[in-house]
């Protein structure tokens, strides 16, 4: 089961953005557990929990470069595009999302 975390500022569209993902990961029957965070809580998650890919929301994208550093290195990081975001299009954030999982392992 990959665990795909998507970290914003206050979370309600991006908890949004997450169910969207999961619906279409669960039709493509892809095991994978999606869930949206408070961009607080990322090294807490990332000790305790070990994600496959963390995706920030377009609002904390200047974060990226500071988790990226810490993190990159063993799990994929990437910003979600503002206009997937915007119209929370959870096939194309999870496409993503699997692309970053399979060009970092490679």
């Amino acid at each position: 089961m990959k665990k795909i975390y998507l970290f914003c500022s206050a979370g309600m569209s991006t908890s949004m953005l997450a169910k969207n993902m999961q619906k279409v990961a669960d039709e493509h029957s892809l095991p994978a557990r999606i869930e949206a965070f408070s961009s607080g809580k990322v090294a807490d998650l990332v000790e305790r929990d070990e994600p496959d890919c963390l995706l920030l929301g377009p609002q904390v994208s200047f974060l990226f470069d500071e988790v990226n550093e810490k993190f990159g290195d063993r799990i994929p990081v990437g910003v979600i595009d503002a206009n997937d975001y915007g119209s929370l299009d959870g096939e194309r954030v999870l496409k993503y999302a699997v692309l970053l999982m399979k060009t970092h392992a490679a």
